[in-house]
């Protein structure tokens, strides 16, 4: 009997570790996204129907691809209005030309976006996920400017970039390091 209270204190005691390492990691991605110079990649909110596109579609027809749900479109429009309440700005918004990334994008209500092809889906794009990835790597580590840039993508994307996989809505902050690509913290806005 004393064994499995044991047990479940060590349980206990690691369920209370994780939700410290995570809370770090929103501070320190919060931190990171107010000193600028650091890029925030930031999956699209919610878009139902699983991973890719349905047979036919077509980049330039949004009919034609998965969309965002209501709770999607809500979750774009609590984001962005969560970041402004806590003074994050963007330098420059850039997002996948993909129809659920590009509305996500708008829906914060942050400032202008520009589509970057670079950021398009890799799931989709297999035959260029190689290229997309490494086009993607260079925007990241060419970044400068004094502000944060925030690029909108799909989860896959920053998975292949990161060894991370958000959730809908989820930001990833990362920066330039000596070995590349450094993860700060993660931000899940609810």
């Amino acid at each position: 009997m004393r064994r499995i209270g044991l047990v479940i204190l060590a349980i206990l005691f690691a369920i209370g570790a994780a939700a410290d390492i995570a809370m770090a990691g929103e501070a320190e991605a919060w931190a990171a996204l107010r000193a600028g110079r650091h890029v925030a990649l930031m999956r699209h909110t919610d878009a139902p129907g699983g991973a890719g596109d349905p047979a036919g579609f077509r980049l330039e027809d949004c009919a034609t691809q998965r969309n965002l749900s209501a709770k999607g479109r809500a979750d774009g429009e609590k984001i962005g209005a969560r970041l402004k309440a806590e003074g994050i700005a963007f330098e420059k918004i850039i997002s996948s030309p993909w129809c659920r990334c590009m509305d996500t994008a708008k829906l914060l209500q942050l400032g202008p976006v520009a589509t970057d092809p670079t950021f398009s889906n890799v799931v989709v794009l297999t035959d260029q996920r190689q290229s997309l990835t490494s086009g993607a790597r260079a925007v990241i580590e060419q970044w400068n400017g004094s502000g944060t840039l925030l690029a909108v993508t799909h989860g896959a994307n920053i998975a292949a970039l990161t060894g991370i996989q958000p959730a809908s809505g989820e930001i990833v902050v990362v920066r330039k390091g000596s070995a590349g690509i450094e993860s700060v913290g993660r931000l899940l806005i609810d």
